[in-house]
């Protein structure tokens, strides 16, 4: 998910850093806007980071970002495998709350994404925070990116998108967006 969003973002005229635990092993040679970094570097690179590593990694990249994404929007688009008392958002909040958090592009593939790109009706794109400035600026990458944000409510509500949340695997048009979260939300009451 997060080379295909990393594209897309530089598609859209965002300049763009990617990283992983093997950043040699990343090639982005036909995306001009695209670096590819250190884990450290790409942290600091700009204002908002779209945070995609396998749950399984999740708090170790954090680890090795610890202190570098204060004041930045982080942009959650893991898939948790924890206990649903809490949201895999508020677990990640709680390692590095010094950033502003949001939930996002969680809920479908990247083929899906693909496939729905830009179409009317436009797709939604769920988002998830309880900071404005997150959800500003998720909202903003999520429209240019040919989406159309929904607000689902704060941390918590990403039990709504996560694994085994009635969100989960949900491919929702915009113009039912409010029927389909009104939905889920009795389904699993927060």
């Amino acid at each position: 998910m997060g080379g295909t969003l990393a594209r897309w973002c530089a598609e859209s005229g965002h300049d763009v850093a990617v990283t992983s635990r093997h950043p040699e092993r990343l090639h982005f040679e036909d995306e001009a806007s695209v670096q590819v970094l250190s884990i450290p570097q790409a942290a600091t690179f700009g204002d908002v980071v779209i945070f995609s590593p396998n749950w399984s990694s999740a708090f170790e990249a954090l680890e090795q970002t610890r202190g570098l994404l204060a004041d930045k929007v982080i942009i959650d688009v893991t898939n948790p495998d924890i206990p649903d008392d809490i949201s895999g958002l508020e677990a990640l909040m709680d390692r590095a709350h010094e950033g502003h958090w949001a939930k996002a592009f969680n809920t479908v593939p990247a083929d899906v994404l693909s496939r729905r790109r830009g179409h009317d009706p436009l797709m939604t794109e769920f988002v998830c925070t309880d900071d404005r400035d997150a959800r500003q600026a998720a909202a903003q990458i999520i429209r240019d990116l040919g989406f159309a944000p929904v607000y689902a409510g704060g941390a918590h509500a990403a039990l709504l998108t996560e694994t085994g949340g009635p969100l989960q695997m949900r491919e929702v048009d915009v113009k039912d967006a409010t029927d389909v979260l009104a939905e889920a939300m009795t389904i699993r009451p927060l």
